[in-house]
């Protein structure tokens, strides 16, 4: 039957409210008949059809005051039921009133009280029971699911808010989730409970045995009580014995169902970063973005975009936002721009090696606080273009840092990488480049005593979804089929999210006094093998039969493991848990500026060899691994 009837259509509502007349109609006809017919009270002053009338006429008109119709009869909710409920109590009450009002002005009676009474009851029974008829009609038998598509899930929890996302789900279509039951972690009696017909376990054996027990597939987290630490624990014990694992938020509109079964969705892997929530104070970064004119380099990126989006709730008086990617700056400048009406924007399509161009950005706009996230970042890429690489990262930095002296920015906030501390890899050597230009320029400016420009580095690990890295390259492998592409089953790497990033470098630059370096706590390492299996057991599938994970080999530049200090550093804490100051061997600006200048100035004349033999000079750290530059090493 369920194929039979695939689109049947909704009635109109004028069909509804004719339905619910008529149904006020047939509960009149009972009345008269337990009244008249089965009672001794015989006096009519007003005839049947008068009085019956009356009544059809007030329930009609407080159906279309209360809009009692225009639901839809096969969805119907708690919400309608009170609607019935009301409109019914309000014809109640208004028929009275009319009764006891002819009774005093006219000393006539035209209801019994106890008729009108019974007649309100049988009116909205009668009212309701259509209205659940309907709707089981519909979900028993003219919506019948394929059992075999239907996925058997547990709800954890059983709250209002997890009956409510049960209820959403039962009355989903198409159903995705056959409901065994719930997982109460709180019920510790020994005596059966349930919750819409479905059976509530009390959590005294680990969640594997009672899903087992269940027949259930997946886990449905929906306690809103559980702790970070409590959740991770859950999902990985999921995880681990192949039981598909899902979220859903707390649900502030019970009333949508649709809208609440929509947000039912498998847990991500920022999900599972045990971290903590930050803390920023929101007092320091207002009092230096509030107002002022903020310029953003690499704005179209993962994270220059995180930034400007932050950027906008403290209200500063202008935005610009810089990248040479047409089409990223401009869908980000369409993005932003109705949550920025009270901020200026500006897109401004260029490129950082270009110094006559951003000198006209300078001049033009006169930024006072810029965020330098422009960057190459590709370690494999870096390493057969070494020249690209000194082009943006160092000249491209150079530039930026040079205008912001000469046209008196008051901080210059850098974001630079793990891969700049003892690198080994083209590209994190040309981090460290900069990250040494714009360190040593800062304490030439203090040794001077201007007041100028405080330059503050921020360097952090991976970034879970920012483009080109590895998460979005897994996800994309997993919807392929696989396989997960790894270079090394041993290979370790530092997470955070974009956001928790973004707010570190907004914190950082707000505490910074001029040339530190500072490091993010980046939590515990991950293991990419760990993770690529993760990823694969979210997605609800089963490492190595359903996607398989091959190992490729280390990449050119590629470390088994990044570091947030070189050997010789150590760290300060700040007021920030999260934020520690690397304290770096302090060098000489004439050095390296003039290294940094030379290298810029042969970068078109000389060749790949000759360039990184250039940039090893400047860090003597950078070890080339894997890469055709390890002889230069030796």
């Amino acid at each position: 039957m369920g194929k039979r009837f695939p689109n049947i259509g909704y009635l109109p509502r004028w069909i509804i409210f004719a339905i619910d007349v008529f149904i006020v109609l047939i509960a009149s006809i009972i009345t008269y008949f337990i009244i008249y017919n089965l009672s001794n009270l015989r006096y009519n002053p007003f005839g049947m059809v008068t009085r019956y009338g009356l009544i059809i006429l007030v329930n009609a008109i407080f159906f279309l005051i209360y809009r009692t119709y225009a639901g839809i009869i096969r969805h119907s909710t708690f919400i309608d039921g009170v609607k019935l409920l009301v409109s019914t109590t309000t014809s109640y009450i208004a028929l009275l009133i009319i009764h006891y009002t002819c009774l005093i002005f006219f000393d006539k009676e035209i209801f019994v009280t106890t008729g009108l009474f019974i007649n309100f009851i049988l009116s909205f029974l009668l009212l309701f029971l259509f209205r659940i008829s309907v709707k089981y009609i519909f979900e028993k038998y003219l919506y019948i699911e394929d059992n075999k598509k239907l996925v058997n899930a547990v709800i954890y929890g059983s709250d209002a808010n997890a009956i409510s996302v049960a209820n959403a789900l039962r009355t989903e279509k198409p159903g995705r989730f056959r409901l065994k039951g719930f997982i109460d972690k709180f019920n510790q009696n020994k005596t059966s409970k349930s919750i819409l017909n479905l059976p509530i376990i009390n959590q005294n054996k680990k969640i594997s045995v009672i899903l087992r027990s269940l027949k259930a597939e997946a886990l449905i987290i929906a306690e809103k009580s559980l702790t970070k630490e409590e959740t991770i624990a859950i999902v990985e014990e999921c995880l681990e014995f192949n039981f598909k694992v899902f979220t859903v938020p707390l649900v502030a509109d019970w009333e949508d169902e649709k809208q609440i079964s929509n947000k039912v969705k498998n847990f991500e892997i920022e999900d599972l970063l045990d971290r903590k929530p930050i803390v920023l104070d929101m007092k320091a970064i207002s009092k230096q973005l509030n107002g002022k004119t903020i310029l953003i380099t690499g704005a179209a990126g993962s994270i220059g975009s995180e930034i400007t989006r932050q950027i906008l709730s403290f209200k500063p008086a202008k935005i610009i936002i810089l990248d040479q990617a047409e089409t990223p700056l401009h869908s980000l400048g369409l993005e932003i721009k109705p949550i920025s009406q009270d901020v200026k924007l500006r897109s401004v399509l260029a490129d950082i090696r270009n110094k006559k161009v951003l000198e006209v950005v300078f001049q033009k706009y006169r930024p006072q606080v810029v965020y330098h996230a422009a960057a190459y970042k590709h370690v494999p890429l870096m390493e057969e273009n070494p020249s690209q690489a000194v082009y943006t990262n160092v000249t491209g930095t150079k530039n930026l840092a040079d205008l912001s002296v000469e046209y008196g920015v008051e901080s210059f906030v850098m974001v630079s990488t793990d891969k700049a501390v003892n690198p080994s890899s083209v590209m994190g050597a040309s981090k460290r480049i900069a990250e040494k230009y714009v360190q040593t320029l800062s304490h030439k400016i203090n040794i001077e005593g201007k007041e100028g420009t405080k330059f503050i580095t921020t360097r952090f690990g991976n970034v879970l979804g920012s483009n080109g890295s590895i998460v979005p390259l897994f996800s994309k492998q997993i919807m392929e089929g696989g396989p997960i592409t790894i270079t090394h089953p041993d290979i370790i790497r530092y997470f955070m999210t974009i956001p928790e990033a973004c707010q570190l470098v907004l914190e950082a630059g707000a505490m910074g006094k001029g040339g530190e370096i500072f490091i993010f706590d980046m939590g515990q390492p991950v293991k990419i093998l760990d993770l690529a299996q993760k990823m694969i057991r979210l997605a609800g599938f089963v490492p190595y039969k359903d996607i398989d994970i091959k190992i490729i080999g280390l990449r050119p530049g590629e470390k088994l493991y990044e570091e947030l200090l070189n050997d010789s550093s150590k760290t300060l804490p700040t007021h920030n848990e999260k934020i520690m100051i690397a304290q770096e061997i302090e060098e000489d600006f004439e050095c390296i500026g003039a290294a940094t200048t030379a290298l810029i100035n042969e970068i078109d004349k000389v060749s790949n060899q000759e360039i990184v033999t250039a940039m090893k000079k400047i860090v003597p750290e950078f070890k080339s691994m894997n890469s055709i530059f390890e002889t230069l090493d030796v």
